[in-house]
Formats: C-alpha cells, structure tokens, sequence
C-alpha cells in the first residue's frame, strides 16, 4: 500500500520541515520579502504572523519564544522593536502572498511573501 501524497509534506521529516520553516521565517522577517513555492509560503505566513504578535506583546518570556524559534538574534531584536511599532495598531494580517506562475524546472506554482507595509 502505497504512501498518500500531502500538500506541504512531500516525504519530508518532521525535523527538516521545521528547520526549512524556521529558516523561511527568519529570512522572511529579516528581508521582508521572500520568493518560494505557494504551499510552503502558506505554513510560513501563520508563523511569520505569531512572531510579530510575541514582538508586539513584548517581554522577557515572549522575547525567549521568538529567540527559540528565529535563527538570527539581530532579526529577533528587528521584530520587537522595528516590527513590532510597525504593526502597533494593526490587529493582524501583515503578510501579504502575490502569485508569480509557475517555476521552469518543476511547474511548482511560485509566490512572493511579503510583509504589508
């Protein structure tokens, strides 16, 4: 009986997944604008979005569950205090997903993740 096939897995460990989305995160977050396939932009967005909620929040505890999460410690310190004014009146939704087509090699359908200004 052959494996089923899920959007997002694609045969890959759960340790490798959560380092590819961590890294996603911290590059999305650094750089403010990354180019990747449709489904992985998909899982980044919501975690993209609860690091700048902790970055919005602020604190000790909420500032150690973003270091635990993002890579990059000058990114972290870019959320909670660039980001985190950035965003001090929206209630939410600072990612924005613009579709690009499909990429040459493989069809995957390509998008931007940007953060909303």
């Amino acid at each position: 009986m052959g494996r089923k096939a899920v959007e997002g897995k694609e045969g890959k460990t759960s340790s490798y997944r959560r380092a590819l989305y961590r890294n996603l995160v911290t590059d999305l977050l650094g750089y403010e604008k990354i180019t990747t396939t449709e489904s992985k932009a998909k899982q980044v967005r919501g975690l993209a979005e609860k690091m700048i909620t902790l970055g919005k929040h602020g604190g000790l505890h909420r500032r150690r569950q973003a270091l635990a999460y993002i890579f990059d410690k000058n990114v972290a310190e870019k959320v909670f205090s660039e980001l985190a004014e950035r965003y001090a009146e929206r209630p939410g939704g600072y990612t924005r997903i613009t579709k690009l087509g499909r990429r040459l090699g493989d069809g995957a359908a390509m998008v931007q993740l940007e953060l909303v200004k």
